[in-house]
């Protein structure tokens, strides 16, 4: 394959972004606060939470207009790219629940700052199942091809995003939150989310051995550089190739990864969670060990992820076994895209 081009991401480029949050999502929210406090953010809070309920016709106009505005693809999107990348996933889906749960999001705990609004909500820390278990609804809900055609998945996301935005108002209004951190959900923490969910899933199947055709990789990454679109990064911090999610992820590393109490609150609530969803005993310590042999020492080390004596032929087995299904559950619907693409 031809050498790919990338963008320089360095701190002139990612510094002010840390000063960014979502303009359009954040001037909605402080709207419902203007018109009914916290009492009607919290009522908005259980429409967003609901991820069954799609309508919006009973939400004020300045919202319906916000999902008017923003239901629409991004101008750099491709629906054959975004196809592919959606059998990408369901190619690999059992595994790459494992990735999300052991490699994906203790990656995003390792970046200190951003790690804080998730500790600080306790939205992790006091119900780790149910936070997590929406976080795998929501993956394998935006991977149904007929919910972009109708426009489905584009109210789901945008109902995340807005999500985002009143945890960003309580935040940036609650007395524990240190400016020195950025604004909260900020733009190069999204960014930093997105890809772990798309750049680091792809490193974890390499890792975990699994060969994968780069094209379609690029397909998976462009799937999610749209999904990113939609939720608000802005399109500077979404990477045009593997090349590029490389030097992004790499440089947001370099600025933000560091040992905090957050981060290491987080993983162990999560640790506890994916421990629990052992069929055994004796399979335990299978997602610590999972943990360390993905995020590698250096990262495990700064979320205090104890080391567990196991070899790495046994890890890489255990990626074929779906002992995650509760956490990470698939819809009964059946995918087209993999009917058409998954062989």
């Amino acid at each position: 394959m031809p050498i790919l081009s990338t963008r320089i991401f360095d701190n002139n480029l990612l510094t002010p972004y840390r000063q960014l949050g979502d303009a359009d999502a954040d001037a909605v929210v402080e709207q419902l606060a203007a018109d009914g406090g916290r009492a009607r953010l919290a009522e908005f809070m259980r429409f967003l939470g609901t991820p069954d309920l799609l309508s919006i016709a009973e939400q004020p106009t300045f919202v319906q207009s916000f999902f008017a505005l923003h239901n629409r693809l991004p101008a750099f999107a491709d629906l054959a790219k975004m196809d592919k990348g959606m059998a990408f996933f369901w190619k690999y889906n059992e595994q790459i629940a494992l990735i999300l749960g052991c490699y994906s999001l203790p990656y995003c705990y390792a970046a200190a700052d951003g790690a804080q609004v998730l500790w600080l909500s306790q939205r992790i820390k006091n119900d780790t199942f149910k936070r997590l278990e929406e976080t795998g609804e929501f993956v394998y809900g935006i991977m149904q091809e007929r919910d972009w055609r109708n426009g489905r998945n584009g109210v789901r996301i945008l109902k995340i995003r807005l999500m985002h935005a009143v945890i960003r108002y309580f935040t940036k209004h609650a007395e524990q939150w240190n400016p020195d951190w950025g604004v909260p959900i900020n733009q190069e923490d999204m960014a930093g989310t997105n890809l772990a969910f798309s750049y680091i899933v792809i490193r974890g199947l390499r890792k975990l051995g699994i060969t994968t055709d780069e094209v379609d990789e690029a397909h998976f990454l462009h799937f999610w550089s749209v999904v990113g679109a939609l939720l608000g990064v802005q399109e500077p911090l979404l990477p045009l190739n593997l090349r590029e999610a490389f030097h992004l992820d790499r440089a947001i590393f370099l600025r933000q990864f560091k040992a905090s109490e957050a981060g290491i609150g987080l993983t162990k609530a999560l640790t506890k969670v994916l421990q629990q969803q052992a069929p055994q005993p004796a399979m335990q310590n299978f997602p610590l060990a999972q943990m360390r042999f993905l995020l590698g020492k250096e990262v495990a080390d700064l979320l205090a992820i104890p080391q567990v004596p196991l070899e790495e032929g046994i890890i890489k087995f255990t990626a074929q076994v779906p002992i995650f299904q509760k956490l990470f559950r698939q819809p009964r619907a059946s995918s087209p895209v993999f009917e058409k693409y998954g062989r």
